[in-house]
Order: C-alpha cells, then structure tokens, then sequence
C-alpha cells in the first residue's frame, strides 16, 4: 500500500484501454460506428435539428482547416466564451484535433475574471458568444498581450473560420492532427482554490480519452446501449459537462444541447432524454414545486403521506426489506395518483438520473427513488476530468457517492483526506509549480475533501479539507478575496461568506465598535453605544451594503453576495471564533450561528 494512504479501492478494468490518443480519435470512432445516427442535437425554431456522426466529423475538419489556414497551430491558446451550443462543441472539437488548447469561461465571468484567465493561458485567439460577452472582452484587450483577436459566434464566427480553410488540403490537415499526442494538454480548466487564487488545470487528451473510455464500461446503461439520450444544459464550460461531450463520442450517446432554462420542462418533453443530469438543486425544484402545488388543503395532505412512503420505500430497498402489506396497497395507489404526475416533469423516456457537484440531502434521494427516478449520486472535481466515482444499481448507498470508475483508485490518506489515482488525473496546474507539488504527490491526487471507503469500495464525502464553498447550484465560490475586499470597509471588523450546499452566497460580518465610531463621528453623526446598536443603525448598513457592492463586482452574479447579516457580536480568541492568530474558525462561527443562517436562508433568495 502506498505510503500514507491508509485505505484504497480500485474497480477492475474489464476491457483494457489504450488511453494514449487524441480525443478526435473519439469522435472518428463514433462516427465510423454510428455514421448516421444523430450525435449532436440543437434546437432551432421550436424544433429539434441534428447532425450524425459524419457530419459532426466533417464540420469539426473543416473548421479545423480553417484554423490552419488562420495560423492556429499545436500549443495555441484559444478562449471560448459562451453559453452551451452547438457550436461551442463544434469550436472545441475542431481546436482539440489539430493539437490547439482550448480555455473555456463561465457565460458569467466578469471582465476582471475573463482578464485573469487569457493572461494567465496566454490565450491567442478567444471566441464569444454575442457581443455582450465580446464587449468583456473588449473591456481588458489592452491588458491582454497575446490576444490577437476575438470572433463573435452569433456573427458569423464559425462561417469566418470555415473561409480561412479553403486552401488547406486534406493532406494538410491529416499531418495537423497526426502530430496531437494523448500526452498533450487539451484544455486549461480555471477553478477557484479555496485561497481565491485560481488554478489551471492542465487536462491532457489521454486524461478525457481514459475517463470517456471508463465511462463506457463502467455504467454502459447509460451511455453506451443503443438508444441513449442526454439533455446537457450545464455550461459546457464546466469539466463535467465537457466530460459528457467526451462521453459521446466515446459511446452510444445523442446529446441535446439547450441553455434555456425557462423552456427546460417542454425540451424534456420534446427531446425524450434517457438519462438526466443536473445538480442538486433542479431536483430539490421539482420536489418543492410538485409541494406547492399539493397545498395545504386535503392534496397537500395526500402529498404528504406519499412523499413518506417514498422514503420508507427506499429505505426498506437499502435494508433489503420491503413494505408491509398494507403499504403496498398504499404505495400502489400512490404510484398512479402522485408518482407518475411528478415523473411527467422529467420526460417519457427518462430512465435515471446522475447528480453531483454539491452535496445532496439524503432523503431527497430517498423520495425520487421511491417515486422510481433514482438520482445517482457521483463525485469528481475538475483535476480528474470530471467523475471519479458514481452509483450504479447493483452498488449503491444512499448517503454515499458511489465507487470509483473502471480503472481508476480512491485512496483515503491518514489525516482522512480523499486521495485519487487515475489516468484521468491532470498533467498539472498551469504555471503554478508549488501548488501541483502540493497536490500530486507519489502518483495520488490529494483532493482537498474529506471522508472514508467502505467494504464495496463506495466513496462518503464528509467534509471540505479547505474552505471553498459549493452553492447548492454547483458553483465554486472562493470566499477569502470577497472576505478580503469587504473587510477593507472602515466599520468591518470581520466577514465570513457561507453558502455551502445552499440556494446563495450570503454573509456574516461583525463590526469594530471604536471603528465604526470614529467613522460616525466623521461624518457629523452620533457615536453607538454598542455593538447591537450598531448593527441596526441604517448609515453603517448602508456603508457595508456599498462594501459588500465593491466586492461582488469582481465575480460573476452566482458567486456574489446575495444576502447579508450584521452581527450583534464580534469575532474574538476568547469565545472560540478566532484562533490566536486572529484567524476565523470557520466551524464554531457557524454553529454558534446557526439560527441566524436559518433565518436568512428561510427567505426567498433576492431578486436581481
């Protein structure tokens, strides 16, 4: 056993993989195997288009050569800007087979943000969705010394690119792609530390090529049977959602792309998916809606008793018992008045669900189970290419995230840390030595994230190693730089930024009462005679209301703070919330806390 990993488990490879390719081999394979089925499906005018295998194949070539002709050559960087589309995959695809490294951002990255990642990638060329997104780019090119120049997808973009090829033979772009090796980085990926720096994830082709191929063999109900459909509307800036584009040339699957999230309810319907993918918060959604809708009356009662005997189901599956007899007749008759109304939502086809990127409350995977839609619960990060571990149905736990795909090892260090080997591992942090040191050690990837392997090699996350927060909708947040930003306010004391696995980013900050005295006698006003008084007076709210203003504008809207609560108290060594060095101890403050972070959370989120 390797040194200081104290536990491991290893799912067997059933069929050996030669990982050691470009990832255009994927999408050659699929489109010899499958030429005509529909691979890549969009809408347009109300109604689903789609290309086959072929086609996809021979649009990825020439655009391709058209970057040729443009210039691009192996180790460009290249920036794409956009929410997912077609032609978001089209773009990646056709920079991935001539050997360029593809830099994708969030649709809702600031300027700030855009301008830190192309700096730090050397980005070449950047493509943006409309001329909003273009304009942020706009905003820093002065900034940006690499940057030559940026296209507009909904202008022509792709059309511009397909110009540039026309001269570029065949031969030309064979010679292109032969040079791509699976050892070669294939896309820098940003993600947030919980130091607020963001770190590049350098992503080989052999990295998503074995995590695709695993897939295939790993869970082959969901992507590599005839039939499969998936309707992807994460950003496909997000590793996982990219792992999926992989995923499909790799399998059986046809991927449904849309980011519209006001039609997703009609495009589960018109698209008949086979396999749903979302994080957490989509299915606490449709709970509460399927809730709301009861009431309160005699429905809202019915409802009620259902949504118990959907648990009690699932959870006397997992003990391997069943329901008594008269819960069956129950069950049965919930089955057709209340189950089968809340499965309409998902489509006629739907088969299961896979959900991660946050932590998911336990029994709301007990009631989708016992309604008869399981959500499979997985676990990956964006240094493995997306999933290391997932559910299946013959393995599989409520309450844990599942064992590690085909090939690849979870190990739990001594301190408790999860620790992954994988072929699916990145190369490497982007220009930051110190910190892949940090992280890749004697062939582990130490994730940061806490928890423990049980007998069937399942996966249980139990805690985050480091701060960083995950929002109940998936996203990263890093807090010290908006801590950092608010606490610059003449009358903060001190700020602690929560909303892990919650609907928001909120905020607890304390004040300094000599400080917020000062200020207020430097405006003409009256002093505080304490710090409750304090934290009621409406010009300190408004002075840290402007504070916390300053710092949301650094980050996208998802990560901002939405919510804000003035403390009565402060932070201090003595009651336990800072240690000796005057640093927050993150725990105690929040279990000290805990009623006040209820009662923001109990609110509606804030409108924009």
């Amino acid at each position: 056993m390797d040194q200081q990993i104290v536990k491991q488990y290893t799912t067997p490879l059933p069929q050996p993989i030669n990982n050691d390719i470009s990832i255009f081999e994927l999408l050659k394979g699929r489109a010899k195997r499958l030429p005509d089925t529909p691979l890549m499906c969009y809408k347009e005018r109300g109604g689903w288009k789609s290309f086959n295998g072929v086609e996809f194949r021979d649009l990825v070539i020439r655009l391709a050569k058209g970057f040729l002709g443009k210039g691009i050559k192996k180790g460009d960087a290249v920036g794409i800007f956009s929410h997912t589309r077609w032609e978001w995959v089209a773009l990646d695809m056709s920079l991935l087979a001539i050997g360029a490294v593809v830099v994708p951002v969030y649709e809702t990255n600031s300027s700030a943000q855009v301008q830190r990642i192309f700096d730090d990638a050397a980005v070449s060329y950047a493509f943006a969705e409309n001329v909003d997104l273009r304009s942020k780019i706009e905003a820093v090119k002065d900034a940006l010394p690499t940057l030559k120049e940026a296209f507009t997808i909904e202008e022509g973009a792709l059309d511009a690119i397909e110009a540039f090829g026309k001269n570029v033979t065949d031969e030309q772009f064979e010679e292109a792609a032969a040079l791509v090796q699976g050892s070669d980085v294939a896309t820098i990926v940003y993600t947030s530390g919980s130091t607020g720096v963001p770190k590049g994830a350098e992503l080989t082709h052999s990295n998503f090529a074995f995590a695709a191929l695993s897939g295939t063999q790993y869970i082959p109900r969901a992507c590599n049977i005839p039939d499969r459909r998936i309707l992807m509307f994460l950003p496909l800036s997000h590793v996982f959602a990219r792992y999926m584009e992989m995923l499909t040339f790799a399998g059986t699957l046809q991927m449904g792309l849309t980011s519209d999230f006001s039609t997703i309810i009609q495009d589960f319907q018109s698209f008949k998916p086979t396999l749903l993918l979302a994080v957490p918060r989509i299915f606490e959604k449709v709970y509460n809606a399927a809730s709301q809708k009861a009431g309160t009356g005699y429905a809202g009662h019915v409802f009620a008793r259902a949504a118990r005997l959907a648990r009690l189901w699932s959870e006397r599956q997992q003990e391997g018992k069943s329901l008594d007899f008269e819960e069956k007749i129950r069950y049965s008759i919930y089955k057709k008045l209340v189950y089968s109304k809340i499965l309409e939502v998902f489509g006629p086809n739907a088969d299961f669900c896979i959900t991660g990127g946050a932590p998911i409350d336990p029994s709301l995977s007990h009631f989708f189970a016992g309604i008869g839609m399981p959500l499979l619960n997985g676990y990956g990060m964006t240094e493995t290419c997306g999933p290391v571990t997932v559910e299946t149905f013959t393995n599989r736990k409520i309450g844990t995230v599942g064992a590690p795909l085909c090939g690849m090892t979870v190990g739990i260090a001594e301190d408790g840390e999860i620790c992954v080997k994988s072929p699916s591992v990145m190369k490497a942090y982007h220009n930051m030595e110190e910190a892949t040191k940090e992280s890749l050690i004697d062939g582990w990837f130490h994730t940061g994230d806490m928890g423990d392997i049980d007998d069937c090699g399942r996966l249980s996350v139990t805690d985050r190693k480091k701060d960083l927060i995950i929002t109940a909708g998936g996203i990263n947040v890093a807090p010290a730089p908006l801590q950092a930003s608010i606490e610059c306010c003449p009358v903060v004391a001190q700020c602690l930024v929560i909303g892990n696995g919650r609907r928001f980013v909120s905020a607890l900050i304390t004040l300094d009462l000599d400080d917020v005295n000062q200020w207020l006698k430097s405006k003409g006003l009256e002093p505080c005679k304490d710090l409750k008084e304090a934290s009621e007076n409406p010009v300190i709210k408004s002075e840290v209301q402007s504070a916390v203003d300053k710092a949301n504008k650094s980050v996208s809207r998802a990560e901002s703070i939405r919510k804000f609560v003035i403390l009565p108290e402060d932070f201090t060594p003595e009651n336990g919330m800072l240690t000796v060095s005057l640093k927050v101890r993150r725990k105690e403050v929040v279990s000290h806390f805990k009623d006040t972070i209820e009662a923001i959370y109990r609110a509606p989120a804030p409108k924009k």
